[in-house]
């Protein structure tokens, strides 16, 4: 407790990068919850911009917006 998904196009990513987005979402987390960094689980999983709409938008967003704080804007 807790898990982050993070679903994206697939991006070339360096290891800093990835490793920065790592470290200032687990940051948030961690002050969000109060909870210890070890308990705190990040997944990043790229999705093909072809196979968004029905993977992601749909399921994710369309769906379950009343789990949404943040929705996007098209």
């Amino acid at each position: 407790m807790p898990h982050v998904n993070i679903k994206h196009f697939p991006a070339p990513l360096t290891d800093e990068q990835r490793a920065g987005l790592v470290a200032a979402v687990t940051d948030a987390v961690r002050s969000a919850f109060g909870c210890d960094e070890d308990v705190i689980s990040i997944a990043l999983e790229p999705v093909e911009s072809a196979a968004w709409h029905e993977r992601v938008y749909v399921p994710e967003i369309v769906n379950r917006q009343e789990l949404l704080h943040k929705s996007p804007n098209y």
